[in-house]
């Protein structure tokens, strides 16, 4: 697949969703030092990952992949990425309930700094200027200075990346994520007022189970995986010339890998099949995600496969579907069927986000939990139909208690947008808005094991 590629190549092809640096010597010079640092990630455990999403791609497991929808420089904080990362595990043990399968914990973290955006500039009071494309491309004060493309940025993605890795497994390995203390959050959730009874009910069946191993022998003292997590990292890759100064050559392979994420993603938007994203993407070793919308076509997603996925390895390609409630049914039925009979392995993941932001009438951007479940559901309802299987879900969430998206157990009204709308980009789900999504998608799954069962 790469012998006869290189990590430049990409810059012969056509550049969609990236910025024009006005400094090229200053360019330059950024992407040399990033040239010379060490990787963020490391070949193995890309590796592992993929032999995880391997797993999902039979339904052996279930894929978990969340986190902030762009970044912050500003806002960075330990608090704030453990806060998201609590969210996070407290998701996955209500998941790993109700699937009965390992949950493969997957962040957009440690990376998610630019983002695609629908126009190349914006206009406030009559004046326009460069639309903001994350903190690792330009800054969002809306002024002149600010919005220009500053390549040093990048250094400074760089070392924020770094502090959250470090932080995260610290966490994931220190005792942090133990399975009851974990737990123990999730029952504070479900017994909080106004919370439903269902979810009372599935937090005291997770905690009779943890109690019968406990009365078994197994605890987190002689249990490691009881203690301890693998937590994975991804984001978009966009600006592709970081993603070309991180990439490196496995010492044990001697294949391509990117080094800025374990796992990284094409978005609907630079997904062209002939595109520098795809170019770039298609050699390096890494589990990669392939955001599929409404107008993916069949012929398209045959090509991408092949280049993406030559070899059809299982944990390689994992397709994000992202429809919007009411219009799954138009347009996953296909590509299920694309997949089928090019006899591709993949991964379903179902973003329920992007398909469903509208505009509120307080004129903020959000998104309707309602509207996010039906998109759930209906991604899982036709996995049935067709015998596929719904391998897992890609959310836009965060550990704050931001007021972004509408509904939820407690119900943030179109009024209620303006107390702690702080997104830099798009509304994402709050921690109970997250943690109460989890509980409604592990009855889902939950159902889909009983069938199985009965099917036996």
């Amino acid at each position: 697949m790469t012998s006869a590629w290189k990590k430049s190549d990409w810059r012969s092809k056509e550049r969609i969703q990236m910025p024009d640096y006005t400094d090229a010597a200053a360019l330059h010079a950024v992407e040399n030092r990033l040239s010379s640092y060490p990787p963020l990630v490391f070949a193995g455990e890309a590796r592992s990952l993929k032999a995880k999403l391997a797993a999902v791609s039979r339904g052996e497991a279930f894929l978990l992949q969340g986190g902030d929808c762009a970044e912050s420089f500003a806002e960075f904080n330990a608090d704030m990425l453990r806060d998201t990362y609590k969210v996070m595990l407290q998701m996955a043990v209500v998941l790993t309930y109700g699937a009965k399968v390992p949950v493969v914990k997957v962040g957009r973290v440690a990376g998610q700094f630019a983002k695609p955006r629908s126009a190349g500039t914006e206009t406030i009071d009559g004046v326009e200027l460069p639309s903001y494309r994350g903190d690792i491309i330009n800054d969002i004060d809306f002024t002149a200075d600010s919005r220009i493309p500053n390549p040093d940025r990048m250094l400074q993605a760089y070392t924020q990346a770094a502090a959250s890795l470090n932080l995260l497994r610290a966490f994931s390995m220190g005792g942090f994520a133990d399975i009851h203390r974990v737990h123990e959050w999730n029952l504070g959730f479900a017994n909080a007022a106004g919370a439903a009874e269902k979810y009372t009910q599935l937090a005291n069946r997770i905690s009779d189970s943890l109690d019968f191993m406990t009365a078994a022998g197994v605890t987190s003292d002689n249990t490691s995986s009881l203690h301890t997590v693998n937590f994975y990292t991804s984001h978009e890759a966009l600006l592709l010339e970081y993603e070309e100064a991180l990439c490196r050559i496995d010492s044990t392979s001697g294949l391509p890998v990117a080094g800025s994420g374990h796992m990284i993603w094409i978005g609907d938007r630079t997904r062209q099949p002939d595109g520098a994203h795809v170019e770039f993407c298609r050699g390096v070793q890494n589990p990669i995600g392939l955001k599929c919308g409404p107008t993916t076509t069949a012929e398209d997603l045959k090509v991408l496969m092949a280049k993406l996925n030559p070899e059809n390895e299982e944990g390689r390609l994992t397709l994000i579907a992202r429809f919007g409630a009411g219009s799954v049914g138009d347009h996953l039925p296909r590509l299920i069927k694309t997949v089928r009979e090019e006899g591709a392995n993949v991964v379903w993941s179902c973003d329920p986000m992007h398909g469903n932001t509208i505009k509120s009438s307080s004129g903020y951007k959000t998104r309707p939990f309602d509207s996010i479940l039906r998109e759930v559901r209906e991604f899982f309802g036709i996995h049935k139909a067709e015998g596929s299987v719904p391998g897992g879900v890609h959310f836009e969430m965060t550990g704050k208690d931001v007021t972004e998206c509408t509904g939820g157990v407690r119900a943030v009204t179109d009024e209620d947008l303006s107390d702690r709308y702080h997104t830099a980009c798009d509304p994402r789900l709050n921690a109970s808005q997250a943690l109460e999504l989890a509980f409604l998608v592990a009855g889902e799954l939950e159902e889909r094991v009983e069938a199985q069962r009965q099917a036996i």
